[in-house]
């Protein structure tokens, strides 16, 4: 590679194990989060035969809570585990949400840059294990100083906060599109398309003995607006945000293989999709759900597009209404068929830091059905004020890996 010159950087191939839901009742209450990561990563290698495991040159694990069966510098722990060589090195990363998407774009600028050519990235939650904020110690001057608003501390209070900012955006709305989502979701399983990128999990029960996970357990089928509309609203009294048009508590782990073009090409990988631009934004953090609006609008503008080129996006559905932001922002009715095709965390869960990569991989499953469309993108809201987007391009569309107008 020339000095100065980047190199392309192409998605080869992306798993995750089936979500759970979090607590004893729960798929994973008994299962470690390492050893969900070390499923994610064998799988890769199974179903990558020409992929020698010592051409991995670094494994990046995302992980909120960085503590018990989540700590340990769990990207050189799961890649032990793994059986990868020990001449493959690991990290952990933390970007909350957005978590794995960062263990991605991380590595991926290692790629271009030409430190890397072949890297594992993902992430992992157990929140059975590690509720969110298990441990943390708030910097008391954050509050002290009014750095923030109390309300940015809790994710669900920051979603309230959303419907007071735009009070068009109300309850019925964000019912609606949950069930929507419910409903896409259950499509895409009757045809196939979630299967396909899920690993088996043996799982272990006390109560019940062995078991096999081979499906996401947090998916409601048949869920009406009307079931919605009587839920409770646990962040405010009168509130709109409920469990049914939010993403619930969850356990599982995502894993994805990520190259450079040639190395893709020298060592036969498959190249599904590639990565175009990415960016990071901050906004208020108790607004954080319009995080993917700025950081969108600086990924599309770093390469000369605008939204009207994005013919596929998969967004993190951490709240209804959090999308609907989005899609308000940029003019796109609620039932816009370019969002999440196959369904959200709505319906599937939403992992924390594993839920990038499952974004990823799901996006690229969507590009084969669709050789049309040439570019998509994956974003998230990420707590504490932030927004994450990356844009990818279709290798199957007819003007893939020209220069765009």
């Amino acid at each position: 590679m020339a000095t100065g010159q980047l190199r392309e950087v192409v998605f080869v191939d992306g798993v995750r194990t089936p979500f759970g839901k979090a607590g004893p009742a729960g798929l994973y209450y008994e299962t470690r989060a390492d050893d969900l990561v070390v499923k994610c990563i064998r799988e890769l290698l199974r179903r990558n035969p020409s992929l020698a495991p010592e051409r991995i040159d670094d494994v990046a694990v995302a992980a909120t809570t960085q503590i018990g069966d989540q700590g340990l510098t769990i990207g050189r722990t799961a890649a032990l585990l793994a059986g990868l060589p020990q001449s493959v090195p690991g990290f952990a990363i933390d970007r909350m949400c957005a978590g794995a998407l960062t263990a991605v774009t991380t590595t991926a600028t290692g790629i271009a840059f030409g430190a890397y050519d072949v890297v594992i990235a993902g992430g992992v939650e157990h929140m059975g294990h590690h509720p969110m904020g298990e441990g943390v110690d708030p910097n008391p001057r954050i509050l002290a100083e009014q750095l923030v608003d109390p309300s940015a501390l809790v994710m669900g209070k920051t979603a309230e906060n959303l419907h007071d900012r735009f009070p068009h955006l109300s309850k019925e709305r964000a019912d609606a599109f949950a069930a929507a989502s419910q409903a896409k979701l259950a499509k895409a399983y009757a045809d196939g398309k979630i299967q396909p990128d899920l690993v088996p999990v043996a799982t272990r029960s006390s109560e019940h003995g062995w078991g096999l996970a081979t499906a996401d357990e947090p998916p409601r089928p048949g869920t009406t607006v009307g079931d919605l509309a009587t839920l409770k609203t646990p962040f405010r009294p009168h509130g709109r945000v409920t469990a049914g048009n939010a993403a619930g508590l969850n356990d599982g782990a995502t894993a994805c293989i990520l190259a450079s073009a040639e190395a893709a090409r020298d060592l036969g990988l498959p190249a599904r999709m590639r990565l175009v631009s990415y960016a990071f934004a901050g906004v208020e953090p108790e607004y954080m759900g319009v995080g993917p609006v700025p950081a969108t609008d600086k990924a599309l503008a770093r390469v000369g597009l605008t939204i009207d080129d994005i013919g596929l996006i998969e967004i993190n559905e951490a709240f209804a209404v959090q999308v609907l932001v989005f899609l308000d922002h940029y003019g796109m009715a609620d039932d816009d068929p370019r969002i999440n095709p196959f369904g959200g965390a709505i319906g599937l869960g939403h992992p924390l830091a594993a839920s990038g990569v499952r974004l990823i991989t799901q996006l690229a499953r969507a590009f084969e059905n669709r050789p049309d469309v040439r570019y998509g993108i994956t974003t998230l809201c990420v707590g504490i004020g932030m927004g994450a987007t990356v844009v990818w391009e279709n290798p199957a569309h007819a003007d893939a890996g020209q220069v765009a107008a």
